[in-house]
């Protein structure tokens, strides 16, 4: 039977609009020469995007976080051989190095089969799914919630918690939790919250608002705080900065007084000693010092 051609164009606007309401249609991760991946949201679900890593920080280039380094070398390392390993809150003030350190873990294990899964405060809904498409996998991954913060009450909050604590939503023994904030609770914290505590045998107690705001940090097995450097350590990550960016371009730029002075100054306009501040000041002296040779 001939169907009326109104009926086939009212099929066709129904199927296009069922269409768009789809995942996209993507091939699976190819993880062997994959080595990274964002979780993208799409609808009802979502997929896993293959990343072409482009960050090529080494653990060596990290300045002023030794002993943040040691730990979180350590426990990837136990992760890898398949020992008992932790999932971790990276928390501290902005620019310190967080984000970068868990990039320079990939850098130096990826050849032993790390890998990481980026993910989205507003994905972690999502959790499952991502457990479920990588649980199976020969490789070792981190999942990694980068700049992490909640306002209580938050269905992501709740489904974070649950997968640390072991729940139905528990990660796969292939998968850790990996998460940088600038909060050590990843909450809001009030004035209001601290009151209400209680005496229990002459110990003073936290009151409930503030043990429900420490029950997800307190489910990272690791804290590793991170905090501004000292101006000897700003100058030395400088000092870094400023040899990479020249031998990226195969240039020489000696260290100078100058560029001492122009460093200290800038960090006091940013208000911050920190590696970020100091990556952002090679790239502006580097760029003026080169321009000002091509003119010559």
């Amino acid at each position: 039977m001939m169907l009326k051609p109104e009926v086939v164009a009212q099929l066709e606007r129904v199927l296009s609009s069922v269409e768009q309401l789809l995942p996209k249609a993507c091939k699976p991760v190819d993880w062997l020469t994959c080595s990274a991946a964002n979780w993208r949201r799409h609808s009802f679900s979502g997929f896993l995007e293959p990343v072409k890593v482009t960050d090529t920080t080494t653990l060596d280039e990290l300045l002023g976080v030794e002993d943040q380094k040691e730990i979180m070398i350590d426990n990837t390392r136990q992760f890898l051989a398949g020992l008992p390993a932790n999932n971790s809150l990276l928390w501290g003030s902005r620019g310190t190095g967080k984000s970068s350190l868990v990039k320079a873990l990939l850098n130096e294990y990826a050849a032993d089969g790390l890998r990481v899964i980026q993910v989205e405060k507003e994905d972690l809904i999502y959790l499952s799914e991502i457990f479920a498409a990588v649980e199976n996998e020969p490789y070792r991954f981190i999942l990694l919630c980068d700049d992490l913060t909640f306002e209580v009450g938050e269905l992501s909050y709740k489904m974070l918690k649950s997968a640390l604590d072991g729940s139905v939503y528990s990660a796969p023994e292939n998968v850790l939790i990996y998460v940088t904030s600038n909060r050590r609770h990843l909450l809001p914290e009030y004035e209001s919250d601290h009151l209400g505590g209680k005496y229990v045998k002459g110990e003073l107690q936290q009151s409930e608002a503030m043990e429900e705001k420490v029950s997800l940090s307190d489910r990272f097995g690791l804290w590793v705080p991170f905090h501004v450097f000292s101006q000897e350590r700003y100058l030395d990550a400088v000092r870094l900065c400023v040899e990479r960016q020249a031998r990226e371009r195969k240039v020489e730029i000696p260290w100078s007084p100058e560029l001492e002075q122009d460093a200290v100054k800038w960090s006091r306009d940013k208000s911050k000693r920190c590696g970020r501040t100091a990556f952002q000041f090679s790239k502006n002296w580097v760029g003026r010092y080169l321009l000002k040779k091509l003119a010559a």
